[in-house]
């Protein structure tokens, strides 16, 4: 694959052809070469740079962190053991989370059950918890 158009680029990596201008403006994404005719082209190179973001987000890695994984990827002094340091407060982040959510899902159910389907709205004690 070589000489890829924006489009196909976009296509191929299942991303947004506006996602990939943002990620050329953050520095996420190098910016492209050029034909002489002015057309942006881009590599395997960059279709795999592309997916690994994509996937890197799918796990929750912000774009910031995911510049980091990303200069990690091509830095030598770079040890597995960093990138599992990463991982792990990931990992930390990600279990903090599931408690907010869990707190949500529990205060959640109390309302709900506290809600008499047959009443009008004005006495409904989810709006009134929500008001208060």
């Amino acid at each position: 694959m070589k000489n890829i158009t924006v489009g196909k680029l976009a296509k191929e990596a299942g991303i947004n052809l506006e996602t990939i201008r943002y990620y050329e403006n953050i520095n996420l994404m190098p910016k492209p070469k050029r034909t002489k005719s002015g057309y942006r082209v881009y590599s395997e190179i960059d279709l795999n740079r592309l997916r690994f973001i994509k996937n890197s987000q799918q796990l929750g890695f912000t774009l910031k962190e995911i510049k980091e994984l990303l200069f990690l990827r091509i830095d030598e002094e770079t040890t597995c053991n960093d990138l599992q340091k990463m991982a792990e407060h990931k990992i930390e982040e990600v279990n903090f989370k599931i408690k907010e959510l869990n707190k949500i899902k529990k205060a959640l159910k109390t309302l709900a059950s506290q809600c008499n389907d047959q009443g009008p709205k004005s006495e409904c004690p989810i709006l009134e918890n929500l008001e208060s």
